[in-house]
């Protein structure tokens, strides 16, 4: 390339003052890329750390857990306590031999298996609670992963736009020296600036988009965003491997979800259809009598007991409606299941799909178009100092390349974004 035949040179007047910024920005992390640099790996943890919302779900997990353990107790007992019969003209509690001081105590039992049905579908919740916190962590790798291989994207843009601005300021100086020996015109001259100048731009503006990812970043790194980033490619871990597709799918956190909200679904139509059954009471009183009967001798206490029972006898606008608005509501989860197992079987399809298609044109790019890139603008810059072609030619030359090694840049950085969608339906080793 160039640099096999020219000195290394910029002028003064040739370096845009934000492009200057730039330049600064990649040697400060050059120094700091092996000591301080935020990897991948680190990103994630620091992320998962600082997740407010998944500890959220798990706080809501354990109040299922403890609502579990209440819901299967049967309702607190009913103290009773209080005067019977006592005549109104003169309120004297030994005047009537029906005056009774009662004392009480009620037990209600709720309708059929009502509490233990409860007691399983808090348990449930809590699951699927806790199945929230698990897609939560999988969700926030993923965005992790994305985000920062996105920024990685912009950094190594950015330093291969450093590199090649180095030879596009030599073409600078060189057509600078043609001129002055009247080899070429002025408007080889200009091409070169305006060409620099478009260069300078293009790094401006990945740099707009590498601190616009970092201020996403903020929110789950806080400073550590704005750490330099270890500059290797980032490394994802290994996919599971796969036997059946459809049960790993049906274990996925998202999947688990559902899975649990239709199970809770299930107890609340079988608590629905228990509303069917008589829910019934048991209560237990002593009646206190006072007073003397005509012989003298003291009045006799007394006890009852009583037994409560309902009767469901209109059911068409109560019961029946509880168990049909119970059974839609579990439709409606398990559609709701089918969905998202569609989803993920299409994210998987589809991340498949782009692996394959990006290793072949990531092949095509190491094999054929960066190799071919060079041995072209090498080919270019001979003909131009021997004066067989013109200037355009040979900064088209150098564009091509600078080009191609963007592009190849981002067929690796998509297949790594592929990877984290395939990882995200899989698991990871």
């Amino acid at each position: 390339m160039m640099r096999d035949h020219l000195h290394y040179h910029v002028s003064g007047n040739k370096s845009h003052p934000a492009f200057n910024r730039v330049v600064v920005f990649i040697a400060i992390m050059s120094v700091f890329s092996h000591a301080s640099a935020l990897t991948l790996a680190e990103a994630e943890n620091i992320a998962l750390g600082n997740d407010p919302l998944m500890e959220s779900h798990k706080a809501v997990a354990r109040a299922w857990n403890n609502d579990a353990v209440a819901d299967n107790q049967l309702p607190d007992p009913k103290l009773l306590m209080g005067l019977s019969n006592v005549p109104v003209d003169s309120l004297s509690l030994s005047q009537e031999p029906m005056t009774q001081l009662i004392f009480g105590v009620q037990q209600s039992f709720p309708k059929g298996d009502s509490l233990e049905l409860k007691q399983v579908q808090s348990e449930w919740q809590g699951k699927a609670e806790l199945a929230k916190a698990a897609e939560r962590q999988v969700s926030v790798k993923r965005t992790i992963r994305e985000d920062f291989l996105n920024l990685y994207y912009q950094i190594e843009a950015v330093r291969i736009i450093h590199r090649s601005r180095k030879l596009f300021s030599q073409l600078v100086d060189i057509t600078e020296a043609h001129y002055a020996s009247g080899r070429v015109n002025q408007q080889d001259v200009l091409s070169a600036e305006l060409e620099l100048s478009r260069l300078d731009d293009r790094a401006i503006k990945i740099q707009t988009e590498e601190d616009m990812l970092r201020s996403k970043l903020e929110q789950w790194l806080g400073e550590a965003a704005w750490q330099p980033i270890d500059l290797d490619f980032p490394q994802l871990p290994q996919v599971l491997n796969i036997d059946d597709l459809n049960v790993l799918i049906t274990n996925h956190p998202a999947i688990a979800i559902e899975t649990a909200k239709l199970q809770a679904s299930k107890q609340g139509v079988a608590i629905a259809n228990q509303q069917y059954k008589s829910a019934w009471g048991l209560g237990l009183e002593y009646r206190k009598r006072f007073g003397e009967n005509p012989d003298s001798s003291d009045r006799t206490d007394m006890v009852a007991a009583m037994v409560t029972l309902d009767i469901p006898l209109f059911t068409e606008n109560r019961q029946d409606k509880r168990v049909a608005a119970s059974e839609e509501k579990m439709m409606a989860v398990r559609l709701a299941r089918d969905d998202k197992l569609r989803n993920l079987k299409q994210i998987y399809d589809s991340s498949q799909i782009k692996i394959k298609k990006l290793d072949e044109r990531h092949r095509k790019y190491k094999t054929d178009l960066i190799i071919s890139a060079e041995s072209n603008t090498k080919a270019a810059l001979k003909a131009y100092q021997s004066g067989v072609t013109e200037f355009t030619s040979l900064m088209r030359a150098h564009i091509t390349e600078l080009d191609i090694r963007l592009s190849d840049l981002r067929v690796r950085v998509d297949r790594a974004l592929a990877m984290t969608q395939l990882l995200y339906v899989t698991g990871e080793e």
